[in-house]
Order: C-alpha cells, then sequence, then structure tokens
C-alpha cells in the first residue's frame, strides 16, 4: 500500500472540489478518506480506523482544508471494514452529520458487538475445518478481535438501498463480494470504489462460507459490472492508493492475478490436502496476520472451484466419524467419485474466471 501525509485536491467536471486525506489505519498500514464539497453538501467518504492516529490524521486533514468536524453534513461509508468505518465512533461525538451505509453492512456498524460475537465464532469453525491447531486459531482470533475492538456500535440515518441507490448528487452502485455491502459512489467523473478495485494490489477474499455476499463468485459480478457503470470516468479513487486512470486494464490486471492464484490453488490439489496444506504450497509460511489473511484467500479460492464442481471434498467419513476433523480437498478428476474430461485436464481450464482483453480493450471476467 502507499503511504502518504500530503493532501491533493480535485475537481469534478462540474467544480464539485474532491481532497484525498490520507490516514495510518494502523501502523504502516494507509488508508484514505475523501473530502468532497458540492452544492451545499460537505461530504466526507469513509472514516478510517478509529485508532488514535488515524483520528487525528483524519482531522489534521479536514483542518487543512478549513473544514471542521462539526461542517460536515454527511458522512458516506463505501463499506463495512473496520479501516473505513472504525472512525464513526469518534465522529459521531463530534458532528451532526448524516451517517450512510448499505443494508447488508448496517449490522456491521450498528450492532457491532453481536456481529463481532458471532462472526468469531464462525471464524473459529472455519479455522478448525482447515485444519489449523486449536493454539494456533487462539492466537489469530485474538488478532482479529484486537482489531475490531475499537470502535462500537452507532447509530446511522440512512441506508441506499432505501433510498434507490441515490444520495443527494451521488449515484451508488452495490458491489458485494470483498464485503457485503459495499458500494461505489459517482459524483460526476470521478468515482469512489473503496477497495473494490485497487491500483498496485489485488483487493482480499474471504470465502463465502463466513459472511453472505463475499466470495470470488460475487466479486467477478461486481467487478464485470462495475467495470461497464464507470465507464467513461475520468478518476477512479480507491481506499488504499493512487488513484486508477485505466480501469479497463486494471480489471484485467486484477482479474489476471486471480485466476493465477486460484489456478495455483487448483493445481496444489493434485492430491489431497487441508486448506492449510494449500495455503502452505501457494504461499509459503505466513506471521502475524497475514496467516489469517492469506487461509481466509484460499478458502475463497478453494469455495470457487468447489462451486463449479472442479474440487471435492474427498474425506466425508472422516467427517462423519469426527466432527473435528479437518476437511480435506482434491481436484475433482481424482476423486474417486468423479471424473473430467481429458481436454480440461491437460489445460487446466476452469469456467468462471479469465484474465484475457477483449478486442474492445474491456476487461474478460467470464463467468460460468
Amino acid at each position: 500500500m502507499v503511504s502518504t501525509n500530503s493532501l491533493d485536491q480535485h475537481q469534478t467536471s462540474t467544480g464539485a472540489r474532491v481532497w484525498r486525506l490520507p490516514v495510518e489505519a494502523f501502523p504502516n498500514f494507509w488508508a484514505y478518506a475523501y473530502l468532497v464539497q458540492v452544492e451545499d453538501w460537505v461530504v466526507l467518504i469513509d472514516t478510517g480506523s478509529g485508532s488514535e492516529g488515524s483520528n487525528a490524521g483524519l482531522e489534521a486533514g479536514l483542518a487543512a482544508e478549513g473544514v471542521r468536524l462539526a461542517d460536515l453534513t454527511h458522512i458516506l461509508l463505501t463499506h463495512g471494514h473496520i479501516d473505513h468505518y472504525g472512525g464513526l465512533a469518534y465522529l459521531r461525538e463530534r458532528t451532526k452529520a448524516a451517517i450512510g451505509v448499505h443494508e447488508l453492512d448496517l449490522g456491521t456498524i450498528t450492532t457491532h458487538e453481536a456481529r463481532l460475537a458471532i462472526l468469531s465464532r464462525k471464524l473459529e469453525a472455519f479455522l478448525a475445518q482447515a485444519g489449523i491447531p486449536a493454539e494456533r486459531r487462539a492466537e489469530l482470533l485474538g488478532m482479529y478481535r484486537f482489531t475490531k475492538a475499537l470502535y462500537h456500535s452507532v447509530p446511522v440515518d440512512f441506508t441506499y438501498e432505501a433510498r434507490d441507490m441515490r444520495i443527494g448528487p451521488f449515484e451508488l452502485l452495490h458491489v458485494p463480494g470483498h464485503c457485503p455491502g459495499h458500494v461505489a459512489l459517482k459524483l460526476d467523473d470521478i468515482v469512489f470504489c473503496g477497495d473494490l478495485v485497487l491500483k498496485h494490489v489485488t483487493p482480499h477474499q474471504s470465502p463465502e462460507e463466513l459472511t453472505p455476499f463475499m466470495g470470488v463468485r460475487h466479486y467477478l459480478d461486481s467487478l464485470s459490472l462495475f467495470g461497464r457503470w464507470a465507464d467513461g470516468a475520468s478518476l477512479i479513487f480507491n481506499g488504499h492508493d493512487d488513484p486508477i486512470t485505466d480501469l479497463p486494464a486494471r480489471i484485467a490486471t486484477v482479474a489476471a492475478n486471480l485466476s493465477r492464484r486460484i489456478t495455483q490453488a487448483l493445481d496444489a490439489l493434485s492430491e489431497p490436502r487441508t486448506l492449510v496444506q494449500v495455503t502452505e504450497q501457494v504461499y509459503g509460511p505466513m506471521n502475524g496476520y497475514n496467516a489469517l489473511l492469506v487461509i481466509e484467500k484460499i478458502g475463497a479460492y478453494v469455495e470457487f472451484l468447489v462451486q463449479r464442481g472442479l474440487v471435492e471434498i474427498v474425506n466425508t467419513k472422516e467427517l462423519e466419524d469426527d466432527p473435528g476433523a479437518a476437511i480435506k480437498y482434491c481436484r475433482a478428476e481424482l476423486a474417486p467419485s468423479r471424473s473430467t474430461s481429458r481436454a480440461q485436464r491437460q489445460t487446466g481450464a476452469y469456467p468462471g474466471v479469465s484474465s484475457g482483453q477483449r478486442t474492445d480493450g474491456s476487461a474478460n471476467v467470464v463467468k460460468s
């Protein structure tokens, strides 16, 4: 991710002003919030993480443009990840700005403690079936909960679908996959896309079994939809790095990166393996919070392959006899119960994602 301590200003085609506000969401991990002034609207898009440094950076960025927290009229969230909504708890006490979020992320914002308890239980079960020992699971769950402890539940004033995805001068698009209630916002010729598309990295994936409307399947659908909806935009602002000026090329690159990783996961399943073993094959050893992120990614990739019938669970009897056993997966054509055509085995092709370019230059994201 790109870090910076400088602000830059942009204008839309009708003269609305936009500032990028860099905030250090966590140590050495930077995010962007956006200040937008259009007509009598003073809008903050995303809020940082709510850490002390993030809050201070957000206030400093606003003050540099002569804006006080009390001046804000609206706070619009792109999605319910802590580095984008965590600052709400701090801001709510200091501004009367109306807060908006998509319905599918509403619970994350307004019933945070209950959601965290439920998701922690789901995550623990996922890590167990992935093959992670109990002591290691406890460490990873502790890291997961720690980043969320900065926040407490905050009420919101409106949701996006209830307003037909139109909030004042902003047009919105629901793009789930990276997060259930993820949205992009369009103002004239400028688009704010949160973490849907980043310029220098491929956005994180997590399996749909953990949270509905996440997973590779939803993400690819959203990526394709977003590419058409944002066509013609002069700048695509995202949550963590430089603005995107060539969206079709960037979407094609993201799709290619996903295709490569999914293929690596498929190749790793030439023999029965747990998700932990697949992760070691694809990413190698990982420490700290990255260890949690990569096991979620592999879970999303294998889930995607299972959904398309290219990978199967091969230790059903063991799972019936021992509910605590880790799930083992294998390529479907190598499992006793299935066969796949020789052509598909030879090419390694699978339905659902492709990373090429069409002749018109648009991203070729194909879904089965």
